[in-house]
């Protein structure tokens, strides 16, 4: 399939947003990255993937300077175990290729606009902290204050809130230095950027933003609520982190042309997201949620969505469904989300595999879906 992307996209487009009904399926990714190689025709000069943010600047100076390796980059600058994935090694090395050719202004950036937590997991803010207090050379023993790393990252620290060092009074102190920090950053803008680089200011920002992040995480991790409710807020929290990553990236990019942003659709969709499983049922706002309403206009939604998948268990779809509408014999298809009949939500799937069926509030929400019928043949 060759559909015209212009046509689906509006012209005030600053983030267009494709999402992924499972990350447990790579065929999305690798039609991600022919998306992007023909959004570069439209001006598109960015791209952001759902992975750490600070991490990825790794990949950044990889692709922009070729500082490193690409094994490297593909081990430290993705999390959640993205780096091992065949289509992100493809990405990495294709934009790095397209830029030794390229002006700086023409070349592409890569972002990573999630944080590096997990739902059983997250880190010490620790050294996003020392690197901000080293940028602006003060004289602050954070380490005291934070305790060794594996305090905060053990998995009881997030799903026991006795056991997380969220509200205790060192991490109120942190939070308090992480805000000054802050302060002290914009206060002293003029001399730190001309004694560096806009460029080192910002990536200050971003680390002590990602650092504060995890602070806000460690904190709602803390919280003793009913199980349920303290997930979903964390959920929530890691989502807002996300959306204003999202924000704080078009400011960079604003200059040089729109993003094209991938991630799973619960994060990208413009309605609440929902995700129900015997033992939990989440709702919260996600990214696109929040970044839609925003952005408006601004921002534009691609519903990702497959029919027959092994890597998730699924056959063709039933007729009445919104997958078995889309099926075609192309390899993928892109329709206008207002062109779709209404239709039923599939339910020949496997909750462990992290699949999410296309369901009328998605597509409502969407501007178009991308229908991969098979994925054994893209």
């Amino acid at each position: 399939m060759n559909p015209d992307l212009a046509t689906f996209l509006p012209a005030s487009c600053e983030l267009l947003a494709f999402g992924e009904p499972a990350h447990s399926e790579p065929v999305f990714a690798r039609v991600r990255n022919e998306l992007f190689d023909r959004l570069t025709g439209l001006g598109f000069r960015s791209i952001a993937l759902e992975t750490d943010r600070v991490a990825a600047l790794a990949v950044q100076d990889f692709v922009h300077q070729g500082t490193g390796t690409l094994d490297a980059v593909l081990g430290e600058g993705f999390s959640h175990g993205f780096g091992d994935l065949e289509p992100n090694r493809a990405l990495v090395s294709w934009m790095r290729e397209y830029n030794e050719t390229r002006p700086p202004e023409g070349k592409l950036a890569f972002h990573g606009f999630d944080t590096p937590t997990e739902t059983m997991n997250a880190p010490s803010p620790r050294s996003y902290l020392e690197h901000a207090r080293d940028y602006l050379g003060l004289d602050l023993d954070l380490a005291m204050l934070t305790g060794e790393d594996e305090r905060w990252s053990r998995t009881e620290a997030i799903l026991d809130p006795a056991m997380s060092p969220g509200a205790t009074p060192e991490a109120e102190r942190l939070r308090t230095i992480a805000d000054d920090l802050l302060t002290r950053l914009y206060a002293r803008a003029p001399e730190l950027i001309a004694a560096t680089s806009r460029t080192e200011w910002v990536r200050a920002r971003t680390r002590l933003t990602g650092g504060l992040g995890l602070l806000r995480y460690h904190k709602q991790s803390a919280e003793p609520l009913e199980r349920d409710e303290r997930i979903s807020r964390l959920s929530a929290l890691r989502d807002a982190l996300m959306a204003r990553n999202l924000l704080e990236i078009r400011e960079l990019e604003a200059r040089r042309g729109p993003t094209l942003v991938f991630a799973h659709n619960l994060h990208l969709q413009r309605g609440p997201s929902h995700w129900e499983l015997p033992e939990l049922r989440l709702t919260w706002f996600g990214a696109g949620s929040i970044g839609s309403s925003l952005l408006e206009d601004r921002y534009a939604f691609i519903a990702g969505s497959i029919g027959r998948s092994e890597a998730l268990g699924l056959d063709s779809p039933a007729a009445d469904t919104y997958e078995g509408a889309l099926q075609t014999d192309a390899t993928w298809s892109l329709t206008r989300a207002d062109a779709i009949p209404k239709s039923g939500t599939r339910s020949d799937i496997r909750p462990e595999t992290g699949y999410f069926p296309l369901d009328p509030a998605t597509v409502d929400g969407a501007d178009a879906v991308l229908h991969i019928s098979d994925a054994s043949r893209v």
